[in-house]
């Protein structure tokens, strides 16, 4: 008897183990590239089709746990780049060392509130440094942000990048909503 139960167990589990490894082979993990770069926690392809995490595509999510709801957020950032001695805006550059200019930012569809934004600018390194950090304390779907003047020094050519970023007025981390390339030419 004991023989029996102990085949029909072994028999159960190699059944799970199994059904664990049908489940596997059906679900593939997969890269994920965002605007060309790797996304770190990539995707899944499951029954042809791909799945990829939310909090991975430069918006807002809220999860509300009564209702099972997710939301998903992404406002329209438009940014313009203002060389600050006359005004004009730039794109690609020369390789020039110091440059003094700002950022200028039209928001709108803006579907959450915040409570504040945040602009840097990463360099071919990889290694962002902020521009400015500021407060935002009139709720609207749609406004306009320019920075400070900032210099920076472009001593190195290569693809630098703004960032846009939103931090939510419910709290969390800052949120990447959108970015801006600038070329700096040899």
């Amino acid at each position: 008897m004991k023989w029996r139960r102990v085949g029909l167990l072994v028999f159960a589990f190699s059944l799970m183990g199994g059904s664990l490894l049908f489940a596997d082979s059906a679900s593939q993990k997969v890269k994920f590239l965002l605007n060309g770069s790797e996304i770190e926690d990539g995707g899944y392809m499951v029954d042809g089709k791909t799945y990829v995490a939310l909090r991975e595509l430069q918006g807002f999510v809220e999860y509300n746990e009564s209702s099972k709801k997710v939301s998903y957020y992404k406002p329209n950032v438009h940014m313009f780049l203002f060389t600050s001695s006359d005004e004009k805006v730039f794109g690609d550059i020369k390789k020039t060392g110091k440059l003094t200019f700002n950022v200028f930012s039209q928001i709108d569809n803006l579907k959450t509130d915040i409570s504040s934004v945040r602009v840097t600018i990463t360099p071919p390194n990889g290694i962002p440094e902020v521009i400015q950090t500021e407060e935002i304390k009139e709720q609207r779907d749609n406004f306009w942000f320019r920075t400070e003047d900032y210099s920076y020094d472009f001593k190195t050519a290569g693809k630098y990048t703004i960032g846009f970023y939103m931090k939510a007025s419910s709290g969390g981390d800052y949120v990447l909503v959108s970015e801006k390339g600038i070329n700096v030419l040899k």
